[in-house]
């Protein structure tokens, strides 16, 4: 749409199923990658991608043609059938039912890239 200026950033939370660590440190930069492609391809901007194990965070701007809903279905949809096709693990992959997804301004996303590139050391607790 011409003269349409928006500025929506919004942060992404998504587990496996059942919150099963299988996502391995050996092909998550490719999985990430791959999701950023399902980002660009919906006509948005990935600002970051990250995660451990169990769950991905994304933060996106997103553009008002597509719900967030919609963008959700591709990215889980696709990245499943992404990681069964390889057969990256040994059972089928599937991600859990539902995500979070939570607004941020502008002066915020500082502090969201800085959280969400940390979550290695922040989870480290939880997968020794």
């Amino acid at each position: 749409m011409a003269n349409t200026y928006t500025q929506i950033h919004l942060h992404f939370v998504f587990a496996v199923k059942y919150r099963q660590a299988v996502i391995s440190k050996a092909w998550r930069d490719e999985l990430y990658k791959y999701i950023t492609g399902i980002v660009q391809n919906n006509g948005h901007k990935l600002l970051i991608i990250n995660g451990v194990e169990d769950h991905v965070h994304m933060l996106v701007g997103m553009r008002p043609v597509q719900s967030v809903s919609d963008l959700m279905q591709d990215v889980k949809a696709s990245s499943s059938k992404w990681i069964n096709e390889r057969r990256l693990i040994k059972s089928k992959f599937e991600w859990q039912a539902g995500y979070g997804a939570f607004s941020y301004s502008s002066s915020d996303l500082a502090n969201v890239i800085s959280y969400i590139n940390a979550q290695e050391e922040h989870h480290k607790k939880d997968y020794i």
